[in-house]
């Protein structure tokens, strides 16, 4: 009895993680598309409000051109949520979109000021009541980052397009090198957010990784 109970928990769990690599990547396309296509098909036809807060946005994007700089958000908003829709260059594109939203935060949606991280909570809220409001950027960097390390599953141009050259997605390898690769991928949009924080993780990630990379096989790999 306990082995068939066993046998059919793991009969499901196979199936779920198969349709796993379809239905959650696919619904975290679709939305994220939606709202930055939303977003950017605003701008294209609204007014540019960047140089009210030209100041406000962080290295470099605050000494860029406000109208240079709404350019870049208005097309990566509708050409990124066309790809992420297509999946297609899923991971570039999520990526990119990341940063994006991570740059809107510290713009927009973080707190002036905060001296501790309980008044830094405070502004994890939809709406401003003088401590920010970066709860939607905040999940929608939680439904990106998926994108950005597992791309866009199955259902996508990018599987398609591997499926077509004979080339499957690799499996996924959990090495120094790998992890120093993922703590430098977190880093870099903190970089425009918070930057002490972000420098820090990334000079661990890349440390981290450089030594996977001498010391380790991934080079081996890349050679072969």
């Amino acid at each position: 009895m306990y082995g068939l109970a066993v046998n059919l928990y793991d009969l499901i769990v196979d199936r779920l993680r198969g349709m796993g690599e379809i239905i959650p990547r696919l619904v975290m396309r679709f939305v994220m598309g939606w709202e930055f296509f939303e977003a950017g098909w605003e701008k294209l036809h609204g007014e540019n409000w960047f140089s009210h807060i030209q100041a406000d946005f962080p290295v470099p994007f605050n000494v860029i051109p406000a109208s240079f700089s709404w350019t870049i958000a208005t097309w990566f908003e509708l050409i990124g949520a066309i790809m992420l829709w297509l999946g297609l260059a899923t991971r570039f594109f999520a990526f990119s979109l990341l940063v994006l939203t991570f740059v809107a935060t510290a713009a927009v949606h973080w707190p002036d000021m905060w001296t501790m991280w309980t008044d830094l909570l405070k502004g994890y809220s939809v709406s401003d009541k003088g401590f920010g409001n970066y709860k939607l950027p905040a999940l929608f960097a939680v439904m990106l980052i998926p994108l950005v390390f597992n791309g866009a599953g199955k259902l996508s141009l990018d599987h398609l397009i591997r499926s077509l050259l004979g080339k499957p997605e690799p499996g996924g390898s959990l090495d120094a090198f790998g992890i120093g690769l993922g703590v430098v991928v977190i880093g870099i949009p903190f970089l425009f957010l918070m930057p002490g924080f972000g420098i820090a993780v990334v000079l661990v990630g890349a440390a981290v990784g450089g030594y996977g990379l001498v010391k380790g096989n991934a080079l081996a790999g890349l050679r072969s």
